[in-house]
């Protein structure tokens, strides 16, 4: 039997209640103009660090080791599934998280609204992060693009500069083997689409067309005259939280990208707080309807990519202090982790792995009481892959059989 079929035979339903945090990107490296400390040392957390004294802790391999995980495969191993076997394309996660609703067949695509010069080079991949009400109009404008060569263009807003593409045909078979046509730097022109079989080569084409109408209609927007797309796919087959772990689970997440996996994995979208402390107000009060609840931070992640240290660290103090709420109603099991690191110096998401705390009636503790990556390196976790996180989750709310006589 391999893991996976020892975990099914085993998985048993109790009331316990089990929260998983997602600090987005919090893992970081030391960084030698903060007195070589990461965000997280350098913060002052007096809430993470005795919740940590009370825990155990370790660090987590979000893929395997040297492997840099895009947000899609970061989260997918953090509810137990192989990131290198299964697969979720960020184009779906957003337009699923956006309460879009996909067809068989249907390709979704992420899109970034982007400055680019007069010679054709992106200046700024994100379009200085516009805000959403100027992503809707911009989104508005572009909706005038209604059909290429037969194929249905459907556009949605999402949140700051980024939105959803949906390419739907009725009557040719379209494919998601596209490239991304964003070159994850500035200072480079947008890459053209390219299919990888037949299906995938006429969609290509027809995103080819799209973006060049797109940018001929933006180009009375300085700042906004351009956009990037990325993570061309298909809506993936997937059990359900409660299917896989006998699971009555919620979402608690602001972006689209993060209440789309959530959704796909069968979770209840609980209403969009509005700021961090109103992240652990929705999971209050919800507590008594659901089993296991996802909170989703992003501010680290965007302060990562951002290469600002300042603001990585005041969005860690902020959920350090919002912390308060959730552990005055403290479920069984509490998890504290990230999908991936993002550290500073580098400005994007990384290979490093991230520091992971559980804390419940039976984790035991360890000797670690300060809650940083460095200080998570002699946990009582150790290191491992993300894919069995949940397994542990389970354990520890003791909803796992003993294995074999």
């Amino acid at each position: 039997m391999n893991h996976e079929e020892i975990l099914q035979s085993v998985i048993k339903c109790n009331n316990s209640k089990i929260v998983l945090l997602v600090m987005d990107g919090v893992g970081d490296i030391r960084n030698k103009d903060y007195n070589y400390k990461t965000p997280l040392e350098y913060a002052k957390t007096p809430n993470l660090d005795k919740l940590t004294s009370e825990s155990v802790v370790g660090r987590m391999i979000p893929v395997s080791p040297g492997i840099t995980p895009g947000s899609g495969p970061g989260h997918i191993g953090l509810f137990g599934h192989d990131p290198m076997n299964t697969t979720i394309g960020r184009g779906v996660l957003e337009a699923v998280g956006l309460g879009l609703h996909l067809e068989n067949g249907d390709i979704a695509a992420r899109c970034n609204f982007a400055t680019i010069d007069n010679e054709g080079i992106i200046i700024d991949r994100r379009a200085g992060r516009i805000p959403t009400k100027k992503t809707i109009e911009l989104c508005n404008v572009l909706c005038s693009i209604k059909e290429i060569d037969g194929v249905e263009i459907i556009i949605e807003p999402g949140k700051g500069h980024r939105f959803v593409t949906l390419f739907r045909s009725k009557n040719k078979n379209i494919d998601s083997l596209i490239n991304d046509t964003d070159p994850q730097i500035e200072g480079k022109s947008p890459l053209e689409a390219k299919g990888n079989n037949k299906s995938s080569e006429f969609l290509a084409s027809v995103v080819n067309k799209f973006i060049k109408k797109g940018f001929e209609l933006l180009r009375d927007y300085p700042g906004t005259n351009g956009f990037l797309t990325r993570g061309f796919s298909k809506k993936p087959n997937l059990p359900s939280m409660m299917e896989k772990y006998c699971l009555e689970s919620a979402a608690i997440a602001t972006y689209p990208m993060y209440r789309g996996i959530a959704s796909l994995l069968g979770m209840k979208l609980l209403p969009i707080p509005n700021s961090i402390e109103g992240l652990f107000e929705t999971y209050v009060e919800n507590r008594s309807k659901y089993d296991f609840f996802f909170i989703h931070v992003k501010g680290t992640d965007q302060a990562g990519e951002d290469g600002d240290f300042e603001a990585k660290v005041n969005c860690i103090e902020k959920v350090d202090k919002a912390l308060k709420i959730l552990l005055n109603k403290r479920p069984d099991v509490i998890a504290i982790t990230a999908d991936h690191s993002s550290p500073c110096p580098m400005r994007s998401h990384s290979f490093h792995p991230v520091p992971v705390l559980i804390n419940g009636d039976f984790s035991g503790r360890d000797d670690v009481v300060y809650f940083h990556e460095n200080a998570f390196n002699v946990g009582g976790l150790g290191f491992f892959e993300s894919k069995y996180l949940m397994t542990l989750l389970l354990a520890n709310a003791k909803r796992l059989n003993k294995f074999g006589a």
